[in-house]
């Protein structure tokens, strides 16, 4: 009996000693499929660059009475003005920031906003070289800047196609956060197409990443696995000012066509339509006969313009440029602004349930907008369509060149909650045109007891269009 005991105690050890061994091979495995970043650091750590800005201080304005600081002067013992009164000599001001060498003949790229203002920017290699640097050109709106340095036989860095990057790969970051010349950090991409907060109008859209990004990592590169840059990290976002694990990275497919323009002739030219646009959210998508929320919603097509030429339409939904789908209104403006003026480009839109494509030859950006996002309307709500409206005299039609009715008042119901004032114009309502009351008593006989109902109105000599919401 203690013999069969002490074999059953022996199994028992070993399947225990067993799963030790399998955990153990489980770890190590898993150990051994984490990235090891050490080779892709080693390989290009010498085309990473510091560098340091300095802006001259201003010279002084000159405001003060001269009479008087000559009389303070003379009241003074030792002929000097009093402390207080002595003005403290201006210091330079002074940044820090990364970039990276991109071809072997020094040039290097980094932020716009690392070397914007400045006096002096100098350039300190990895293996400890000095350089002043010559701007070649930035570009404000893709907070890019191509920067010279006189030197030959450098290493440079090679790219990747910032289109393939997917969701959760790891990523490597280096650069100069706080002033310290070379730290690597790694994370994984977080999220692509990002608009950050606050810049609606952006012509980049970003990668996000949660790699630890701070102060002084500006304008350095962002590296996938095989060693090739595939973004330049720029901007975080933070409470605080410190990394919080959202940062956001240029696509190396923008940077790219920024520098070879910048390189070319110094600055960006940009495509334009000359659309302004917002976002299809519930109501528009019901509205309109659409199976979810996508794509660009036409507010107002600009006279003259491209999009005008190629024959888009007020209420028209662009859900298409190229061959890249529009799924905010925020991408349009960046897919729109990689394509330079007088390209072809295609457009595909959605018009009364129909899908059409149309050929546009882009135009040039003049300095903001190609597509202007408007901000969105509020959500419509309310039970009744609660507006009384008036005839838009003869007069006043010609003046605007349009036909409609005018806003004469308005109660608690659809109307004033999708966004009405007293004085708009409506032109149209449910996508049919009311150039008169009893047109618009018409259209309004018939709409349904309940749905999202489109109504175009101009006010202030713009046009746009909400949504009721019948119940």
């Amino acid at each position: 009996m203690n013999n069969l005991q002490s074999s059953s105690n022996l199994k028992g050890v070993s399947a225990f000693l067993l799963s030790l061994v399998a955990c153990f091979s489980a770890v190590g495995a898993n150990a051994a499929s984490l990235p090891d970043f050490a080779d892709l650091v080693e390989k290009n750590a010498p085309t990473i660059v510091n560098i340091a800005t300095m802006q001259r201080p201003e010279p002084a304005s000159g405001d003060r009475d001269k009479d008087i600081e000559e009389l303070l002067r003379r009241l003074s013992p030792d002929g000097d003005l009093p402390p207080e009164l002595e003005e403290a000599p201006a210091r330079p001001r002074g940044g820090v920031g990364s970039g990276f060498i991109i071809s072997e003949d020094g040039y290097l790229i980094t932020n716009h906003h690392v070397v914007a203002d400045a006096d002096e920017i100098t350039v300190t290699l990895n293996d400890r070289r000095v350089f002043q640097a010559q701007v070649i050109g930035t570009d404000e709106l893709s907070d890019m800047a191509l920067l010279k340095i006189e030197a030959n036989d450098l290493p440079a860095v090679t790219f990747g196609n910032s289109e393939q990057v997917r969701v959760g790969e790891w990523v490597l970051a280096i650069g100069s956060p706080f002033g310290l010349e070379f730290s690597a950090t790694a994370g994984i991409v977080s999220a692509k197409g990002r608009t950050v907060p606050g810049n609606q109008t952006s012509y980049v859209s970003f990668i996000q990443t949660d790699v630890a990004i701070n102060q002084g990592n500006s304008g350095g590169p962002l590296f996938n696995l095989d060693g090739q840059v595939i973004g330049i990290n720029s901007q975080i976002l933070s409470s605080s000012g410190g990394s919080n694990g959202v940062s956001f990275a240029i696509p190396s497919n923008v940077a790219l066509n920024v520098v070879e323009q910048l390189r070319e002739i110094g600055t960006v030219n940009r495509g334009l339509l000359g659309v302004l646009i917002k976002d299809v959210d519930y109501a528009l998508a019901e509205a309109f006969q659409m199976p979810r929320p996508r794509g660009a919603f036409v507010d107002e097509v600009q006279p003259g313009s491209p999009a005008e030429d190629a024959g888009v339409q007020n209420n028209d939904i662009i859900i298409a440029f190229n061959d890249s789908e529009i799924e905010a209104s925020s991408m349009l403006p960046f897919y729109v602004g990689q394509v330079r003026p007088g390209t072809t480009a295609q457009l595909t839109i959605m018009r009364n349930g129909d899908i059409i494509a149309l050929p546009v030859v882009v135009g040039s950006l003049p300095g903001a907008g190609a597509a202007a996002l408007r901000e969105p309307e509020e959500e419509p709500r309310a039970n009744t369509l609660g507006i009384s409206v008036g005839e838009l005299g003869q007069e006043a039609q010609q003046v605007a060149g349009i036909s409609g009715v005018r806003v004469e008042e308005l109660v608690e119901g659809p109307a004033s909650s999708a966004g009405l004032m007293v004085g708009d114009v409506i032109v149209e309502l449910d996508r049919q045109e009311v150039p008169s009351m009893s047109e618009f008593a018409r259209v309004a006989d018939a709409l349904p007891a309940a749905g999202f109902i489109p109504i175009r109105i101009v006010r202030e000599g713009r046009g746009t269009t909400l949504v009721l919401e019948l119940e």
